[in-house]
Parts: C-alpha cells; structure tokens; sequence
C-alpha cells in the first residue's frame, strides 16, 4: 500500500523522456501510482497515451488550462469531449481561472472553463480546478452549472482559511502540495493541520514546486510527494503508515480508481 500523487505533469518537456526513471524513484520511495493531468488537447492525448502504456501505474486527466484560453477553439473541446470517454481518464480538468498571470484573456478564460463544465455535467468523473487569485469568479461558475456536492477538487491550494472554508461549504476538498512544506507558509500550514481526515489528498504539480528538504531539486517529480507526506504526517501528529493509508484511500475514492 503506497501514495498516490494526485497531481503531476509527467508530459511535461522535464519528465516525458524519462518515466521509466521516474517511475522507478517512485517505487523507491513508495508512491504507487500517478495521476498525470493534460492542460491541452495534445497534451491530453499523451497523458492517455502514458496511461495505457502503464495501466497499473498511471491515469489521465484531460482538460484546458486557462493559460490555453486564447489559443482554444470550438474543435478542441469537441476533441476533448470525446477524449473523456477513455477509461484511462478519470478527471475532468485541470480547468478554471488564473487571474494572477492572467496569460489569457480572462473573457475567453471564462468562456473555456464554462465550455468544459457544460460538457462535464453529463460525465460521472471529478473535476479538477485551477483557481489562482479567481475564487469570486470561480465558485458562483461551479455553483450555477451544478456542481455543487459533486467531486470538485481545488488542486494546489495556497489560499486562506476562509477560501478553504468557502470551498469546502460547496462540498468540495483542496489539494495540498510540496508549497505546504516551506516554512513561512504558516496560514497553509494550520490549513493543512486541522484539515478533515477523510478528506486529504497530497500531489506534486511536478516539474514544479519541489518540497522541502529537495526544495533546491529540479524538475520536482512524483516520488517527491513522500517527503509533503512525512511533512503532513508529522504536522498532524500521525504515524506516516497512517497517513499514507488514509491519502490513498481518499484518492482512490475521488478518482475512483477501482475501476482504473
């Protein structure tokens, strides 16, 4: 029994031409298996593709990144419709808003994120949100397509308690990456703390965000969730036997990986 980085980018430039190496660190470290996420239609199509070429170690999720709002037609999302078809896929996303780089329009970033959930209704699978300095728009365009108590994740949370309260009252959980570990992130840090039990899921956002102690280490890859793992378990004052069962658990359920 063994983590599961809920989040990670193996298609990536960093980590696309090494998965055999990566996935043989996370063997090593006693992370079982990746969730890698597609932030485009082409990216999409070869986290599929890694997926089936490693079944009993990886899955998909497909969807457009804001930052690919400007550059996203009408075709790309009937593609991506059919592409959520897939067994191999079993998120919906990342989607959303990104109001802090804003590398696209934020009307076409609206309109992309509000596409996909119109297609996303009708499937049985999690979505998984982006939402960086966007949560005013983010949550009421959730709440009036419906997804309110439906699997919704905010992945990478950095906000306050308050935003994490407010996600929560929506029936939605947060994700917590190798960010929680730095040391001046102390608001994140009781987030994560008193966080609910049957709720917690931990991810990479690898090629970023290396957690402390390979803070320093580039690209961060999968097999560094154990050390936000260690990090976490000992925050909460748990065993890490205890909160590697409870985070695979919770995953496997979210994404509801017995039938992937």
């Amino acid at each position: 029994m063994g983590l599961i980085d809920s989040h990670a980018h193996l298609t990536f430039p960093e980590l696309v031409g090494q998965v055999d190496d990566v996935l043989a660190r996370c063997e090593k470290a006693g992370v079982e298996r990746v969730i890698t996420i597609g932030t485009d239609i082409a990216d999409a199509r070869l986290a599929v593709e890694l997926a089936k070429r490693y079944p009993e170690r990886i899955r998909a999720g497909a969807g457009f990144h804001p930052h690919e709002a400007d550059r996203t037609t009408d075709s790309d999302l009937d593609a991506l419709a059919e592409l959520w078809n897939n067994p191999a896929v079993v998120a919906l996303g990342e989607m959303g808003l990104d109001y802090h780089y804003d590398y696209a329009d934020r009307k076409n970033q609206r309109r992309v994120f509000t596409r996909q959930l119109d297609m996303a209704i009708d499937y049985d699978k999690p979505i998984v949100i982006h939402c960086r300095e966007a949560l005013d728009d983010c949550l009421p365009i959730l709440v009036d397509h419906g997804f309110t108590n439906r699997r919704v994740v905010f992945h990478c949370f950095t906000g306050t308690r308050d935003e994490a309260e407010r996600i929560a009252g929506k029936g939605w959980r947060i994700s917590f990456t190798g960010i929680v570990t730095f040391p001046r992130l102390t608001e994140l840090q009781e987030i994560a703390r008193t966080y609910p039990a049957d709720q917690l899921m931990i991810e990479t956002d690898s090629p970023y965000l290396s957690p402390v102690p390979v803070r320093n280490k580039r690209p961060n890859e999968p097999s560094h969730v154990a050390h936000t793992a260690r990090f976490l378990a000992e925050l909460r004052g748990e065993r890490y036997e205890d909160f590697v069962a409870t985070t695979r658990e919770n995953t496997r359920f979210f994404f509801d990986l017995s039938k992937a």
